[in-house]
């Protein structure tokens, strides 16, 4: 579903003798013309709610952060030892 935001324009008169309330409107910071309005919020359906209920969705969610942090672990423990193989092939190379 979209939403759609209404535009608001608050023209500024080209008359001196305008409503004073006119030209504060106009004038008026544009956060401040949101500011009464409630943002809508998407309900969870499916797989997200029940997770939710059960209070297991943060439970799911710590195990894919240690999954990815043993990636990473992993993927820098092997750069440190190719690392260190291509330093002692290099001063093989160049022993010889």
């Amino acid at each position: 579903m979209r939403h759609e935001i209404p535009l608001i324009w608050h023209p500024v008169p080209q008359d001196a003798t305008a409503d004073s309330q006119a030209v504060s409107d106009a004038q008026t910071a544009y956060d401040s013309v949101w500011a009464d309005t409630s943002m809508p919020v998407q309900q969870s359906t499916g797989l997200e709610a029940q997770l939710l209920k059960e209070d297991k969705l943060y439970a799911v969610l710590a195990v894919v952060l240690i999954i990815w942090l043993g990636i990473v672990f992993f993927l820098l423990r092997t750069d440190r030892r190719i690392d260190r193989l291509e330093r002692r092939v290099d001063t093989q190379n160049s022993d010889s």
